[in-house]
């Protein structure tokens, strides 16, 4: 099971996992509030106060789950700049694209509540919603590309920089990361709601879940068929996955919310994996000709560099693990549309605050001291 490790460098190995393991992450974590960012819009959520019921299950744990995508850049940009270079130069439009799709996001979060006006709240939950799709689409793209290929030359550049456009796996990828944030999303709001919206996410998930297990699954399988490296560990991490998403699916039917969204997570975890599995030694295949891509051999930093990376992670990412624990832990009781105030203007409150002043200091003496 564990031949496809032989002959291949030991901390580099450790390093593609550990990209790995942080994608999943990010795909668990960031994926639930990306589908709840989606479900933002009007047929899902009926009202003003559930849309800002959603907003506050994500509120104190949105901008961490980011973190894990910032680590896993990071991560293969010291660990494997050459993988890192071409993929980035190759897909510059689209990481451009996902730059701006997450501006617009935190811009959305932050603004929609600075006026109470439908139109401007109606407006800014619209670009959240499309925001949180975009980036979605956007990473299930870029993943499914760096897992099926791209046109690399004997340098490692891509001599076709608009190769991801026609690519069908681009959208493989793109459907199957939105259609899994919004399972997660969904089972994220039945887990941390209660009231109608609760059981209205239950009601969605269930058949959702079978339908939009299909492309990641599909994108799963091709790669078992296509790796140049699937064996049996690609096989069992794919099959974790599938028991994950059958766990994940009886728990919705029997209405365990936590047992589901657990078993969702499992699915992306053992899914993902299995592919980068199936793809290991490559890193970044060449659609030109094999002996063009690159592998965790000669893409690798030096071994000093990984050494040293590997101590710093071993110290620090526990560390965020255990405070990303204590965050959720202290934000786990449910929430319901009667915990959420009315809305008010923050331009009249704003306003009434300086009237308030000027009507303080003109009571003030002439002659009072000035401090």
């Amino acid at each position: 099971m564990f031949e496809i490790f032989a002959d291949q460098p030991l901390l580099p190995t450790i390093w593609f996992i550990v990209i790995g393991i942080l994608f999943c992450g990010y795909l668990v974590l960031d994926g639930f509030d990306l589908g709840v960012g989606m479900l933002m819009s009007r047929p899902f959520s009926k009202t003003e106060k559930e849309r800002r019921l959603l907003l506050n299950t994500i509120g104190p744990v949105w901008d961490g789950n980011e973190v894990w995508l910032i680590t896993a850049g990071a991560g293969m940009f010291a660990s494997f700049p050459f993988w890192y270079a071409s993929l980035f130069s190759a897909l510059y439009i689209p990481l451009t694209l996902l730059l701006v799709f997450f501006i617009l996001r935190v811009v959305a979060i932050d603004y929609r509540g600075k006026q109470n006006n439908p139109r401007w709240i109606s407006t800014w939950n619209t670009l959240l919603s499309l925001s949180s799709f975009g980036i979605a689409f956007l990473i299930g793209a870029l993943l499914a590309l760096t897992t099926t290929g791209l046109p690399l030359n004997e340098r490692g550049n891509s001599i076709d920089i608009l190769a991801w456009v026609t690519s069908p796996f681009t959208y493989l990828g793109g459907i199957a990361v939105v259609c899994f944030s919004l399972v997660q999303g969904l089972a994220f709001i039945a887990l941390k709601t209660d009231g109608p919206i609760r059981y209205r996410a239950r009601a969605v998930q269930r058949p959702l879940m079978l339908v939009g297990s299909a492309p990641l699954l599909t994108w799963a399988l091709l790669l078992q068929w296509k790796g140049e490296s699937a064996g049996m560990l690609s096989y069992i991490l794919c099959l974790v996955g599938v028991l994950g998403l059958i766990l994940g699916y009886i728990s919705a039917l029997q209405g365990r919310e936590g047992r589901s969204f657990v078993g969702n997570s499992l699915f992306v975890c053992g899914a993902m994996l299995g592919i980068f599995m199936a793809l290991y030694p490559t890193v970044l295949p060449s659609t030109l000709n094999q002996a063009h891509s690159l592998t965790v051999t000669n893409a690798s930093s030096s071994p000093y560099t990984l050494t040293v990376m590997s101590w710093v992670v071993g110290i620090m990412l526990p560390l965020i693990i255990g405070y990303q624990c204590w965050s959720y832990y202290q934000f786990r009781q449910r929430m319901k549309v009667e915990h959420i105030p009315d809305a008010h203007d923050p331009t009249e409150l704003g306003e009434s605050n300086q009237a308030v002043t000027h009507s303080s200091r003109q009571k003030e003496p002439a002659n009072s001291p000035k401090c």
